[in-house]
C-alpha cells in the first residue's frame, strides 16, 4: 500500500495493477502517450476508460495542458453542439454571450469524448472535420478558428456494428480508431482487485486522514466475486463497508454485494440500520 500512498502524495499519475494484461496495458498507454494520435478506448461501463484518458493524457507532453471531458450521452443533442464546438453572442435564442465551447477550451490539451457512440450524426461530421483540418466552425459565426487538441474517445459498444447500422460515421470511426485501446472487464484481471483496494484506502488517507484496515478474508471474498460492476461496482463496496465497519477495522460482514442478477437485490437501507445497531452495541460494552 504504501506504494500507491507514495505515488498519491507526489500527484504521479498511476493505475494500480497486479495483473500482467493490465501492466502490459500501462506500457501501451505510455507509447500511445508520446504521440498525439487520437484514440478509441472500448469497454464495459465502469471499467476505468476515463483513468485511462487521463493516464494517457498525464503521460503526454500536453501534460500542463487543460484535460476536458465530456459525456456525449449526458447532453442534449440542441445543446451538445453549443457545447462541444461553441457559438456566437446572438447565434440562437437564449446566446445572450458567446461560448468558446469545450474544444477551444481543450486548446493544446487533450479532450475526452465519451459515449462517443450517443453522438448524433449531424455533429460526428463537424467532429470528422476538426480532426483532419484542425479547425473549429462556432455556431453563428462565418469563420473557422484553429485549434490543437487531443482527441481520446469512449465507448461500451461495438462500433463495428455502429458503422455497419450506419449509427456512425465510417470516416469519422477510422479516424478516431487510430490506436484502440480494449479495456478488460475486472473479472479478467481479477488480480487487480487487491491493488486497487489498496489504492482506494490510501486515496481515503489523502483525502480524509482516516486509515481503515482489511482482513485477509475480505480480501478472499473480493477476489472470488464475479464482479458485473466492475471497478465502479468495487468502489461502491468498499465505500459501503467504510460507512459499516466498526473502528475502522473491515470484515467480511461489512461488504455489500450488488446484485448481479442471481439473486433478490439487497435491502441496503435494512442492512445499514442493522449494522449501525450492532456496532453501537458493541462500542457500548467495550
Amino acid at each position: 500500500m504504501h506504494v500507491f500512498l507514495e505515488l498519491i502524495l507526489r500527484n504521479e499519475p498511476n493505475l494500480p495493477c497486479a495483473s500482467e494484461n493490465t501492466k502490459k496495458l500501462v506500457n501501451l498507454v505510455k507509447k500511445i502517450a508520446s504521440t498525439n494520435a487520437t484514440v478509441l478506448i472500448n469497454g464495459a461501463s465502469g471499467t476505468g476508460k476515463e483513468v485511462i484518458s487521463n493516464l494517457i493524457h498525464s503521460f503526454s507532453n500536453r501534460q500542463e495542458k487543460p484535460f476536458v471531458a465530456l459525456n456525449c450521452a449526458a447532453i442534449p443533442e440542441q445543446m451538445l453542439e453549443s457545447i462541444l464546438f461553441g457559438h456566437e453572442k446572438g447565434a440562437f435564442t437564449g446566446a445572450v454571450n458567446s461560448n468558446q465551447g469545450l474544444l477551444r477550451a481543450a486548446d493544446s490539451g487533450t479532450i475526452l469524448l465519451d459515449e462517443i457512440s450517443e453522438m448524433p450524426l449531424n455533429l460526428q461530421s463537424k467532429l470528422l472535420r476538426v480532426i483532419q483540418e484542425k479547425r473549429v466552425m462556432p455556431i453563428g459565426s462565418s469563420s473557422e478558428v484553429e485549434v490543437d487538441v487531443r482527441i481520446i474517445a469512449t465507448t461500451n459498444r461495438n462500433m463495428f456494428d455502429e458503422v455497419k447500422s450506419g449509427n456512425f460515421r465510417e470516416d469519422l470511426f477510422y479516424r478516431l480508431n487510430v490506436f484502440p485501446i480494449n479495456n478488460l472487464n475486472l473479472s479478467e484481471r481479477i488480480e487487480d482487485v487487491i491493488p486497487i483496494v489498496a489504492h482506494m484506502l490510501c486515496r481515503e488517507i489523502m483525502e480524509n486522514g482516516e486509515v481503515y484496515l482489511v482482513n485477509e478474508d475480505v480480501l478472499t471474498s473480493l477476489m472470488q466475486h464475479n464482479w458485473p460492476g466492475n471497478v465502479r461496482e468495487l468502489d461502491n463496496i468498499i465505500q459501503r463497508a467504510k460507512i459499516l465497519c466498526s473502528k475502522n477495522v473491515i470484515t467480511v460482514a461489512d461488504l455489500i454485494f450488488d446484485n448481479d442478477g442471481d439473486e433478490a437485490q439487497p435491502n441496503t437501507a435494512e442492512i445499514l440500520a442493522a449494522k449501525f445497531k450492532a456496532n453501537a452495541a458493541s462500542e457500548v460494552l467495550s
